[in-house]
């Protein structure tokens, strides 16, 4: 197990998924701005700055303490980073005003990112642990943020590959929270913060 640890910790490894993931990116990127050149659509710009965050945040994360040796874990991480770059804009959605939540969820990503800071993971992992700011409100603020910058994007921009997309990254998501809470609470200092902060995503709901 140690010498899996080293290898899922390593810099090669980082690195690759670092360039696979500026390659997912890169095209995501071009097809929303391409979008809002033509539509002048600031949600276009929004939605590229939110997913362009975690690209950079990936980047530049710090060092892991512990990091899950679970496959399911690495999977889970994967699916839930990569397969919203597949989003992609519609000429037509079903609820053209829901755009708005691109905004509110832009807001509230960049607040957690500010009391998250480089403490960022996207495998199960323990950093240093953060219980200030928006982590005061919610366990995992930052994934309550893409629940409503994904949810505005899809109702915005409606097809079939949009609603499929969005269905499977809820489902990572909701998988991820579970998983790094399982790593988390191995940590005492995380348990006693589970008990003071006891909602997940939505205040008084999940």
């Amino acid at each position: 197990m140690s010498s899996l640890s080293a290898v899922l910790q390593s810099r090669w490894v980082g690195f690759y998924s670092g360039v696979i993931l500026a390659g997912v990116w890169s095209v995501f990127a071009y097809v929303h701005l391409v979008r809002f050149l033509e539509t002048q659509q600031l949600t276009m710009l929004l939605f590229c700055l939110s997913e362009t965050l975690t690209a950079v945040l990936y980047i530049f994360r710090s060092e892991p303490k512990t990091v899950s040796l679970i496959p399911l874990d690495w999977l889970m991480a994967a699916g839930g980073t990569f397969t919203p770059l597949f989003f992609r804009p519609e000429t037509w959605g079903v609820l053209p005003w829901a755009s708005f939540l691109i905004v509110v969820g832009t807001i509230i990503q960049v607040l957690g990112i500010l009391s998250l800071n480089r403490s960022f993971a996207l495998v199960a992992a323990k950093r240093v642990i953060k219980t200030a700011w928006m982590y005061r409100v919610v366990r995992h603020p930052i994934y309550a943020s893409y629940c409503l910058t994904f949810t505005g994007y899809v109702l915005a921009n409606t097809s079939l590959a949009n609603i499929a997309i969005y269905v499977g990254t809820i489902g990572f998501l909701v998988a991820r929270i579970f998983r790094e809470e399982a790593h988390l609470s191995l940590d005492p200092s995380y348990r006693e913060y589970m008990q003071g902060v006891r909602y997940r995503l939505v205040p008084f709901l999940f």
